[in-house]
């Protein structure tokens, strides 16, 4: 293959990446909403693309709700070290980390009842949540700790529990502010 050929398919691979990003971002959107049984003309008119262009990229639901979550947790996990680099304290980083693992937290819910089915395709995915974002979420307490910012000993399995823990009753039967029960909770890890 020539350089010039090689050269030329760069972008497009680059421009289909980003338009599956979208649209796992636009399922992630939907599923929030409507739940994982959403019509797929629905996941389709959010990501401004055809149905076939899901189905194309997705064959099943199961494919698209395996990659939807995925998508989440390798963006959260790159999201990690990018804010302990751009933020201006661990301590800084560490609270925007979680205000983004409680938007994965919310979504996620929306993925509860299949992620929790008998169908064998979601059985690596908790392994899979665990082995990539606990090590990141150690890493945020870790340099907060530190920088003398927080309490040492903070387990991150313990901690990304808890949130998830605070996040489960939130919805529309049961309204109240999972994210400000979150902000405490991460205050009270605060040296003062």
């Amino acid at each position: 293959m020539a350089e010039s050929d090689t050269a030329a398919t760069r972008p497009r691979r680059a421009d289909a990446r980003r338009n599956q990003e979208a649209l796992l971002d636009a399922a992630a959107a939907v599923f929030v909403r409507s739940g994982v049984e959403a019509p797929i003309r629905d996941i389709a008119a959010e990501a401004g693309v055809g149905t076939a262009t899901i189905y194309r990229h997705f064959p099943t639901r199961a494919d698209l709700i395996v990659a939807v979550y995925r998508h989440q947790v390798e963006s959260l996990a790159e999201t990690g070290p990018a804010l302990l680099a751009a933020e201006p304290s661990p301590y800084a980083a560490l609270r925007n980390w979680i205000d983004l693992f409680v938007d994965f937290v919310t979504t996620k819910q929306g993925l509860a009842t299949v992620l929790q089915s008998d169908d064998p395709c979601y059985d690596p995915l908790h392994d899979y949540f665990v082995a990539r974002l606990v090590p990141v979420c150690t890493e945020l307490l870790t340099a907060a700790a530190d920088s003398g910012e927080i309490h040492r000993g903070q387990d991150a399995h313990e901690l990304m529990r808890g949130i998830g823990g605070l996040c489960a009753g939130a919805g529309p039967n049961h309204p109240y502010d999972a994210r400000r029960l979150v902000e405490l909770l991460i205050a009270g890890l605060r040296r003062h």
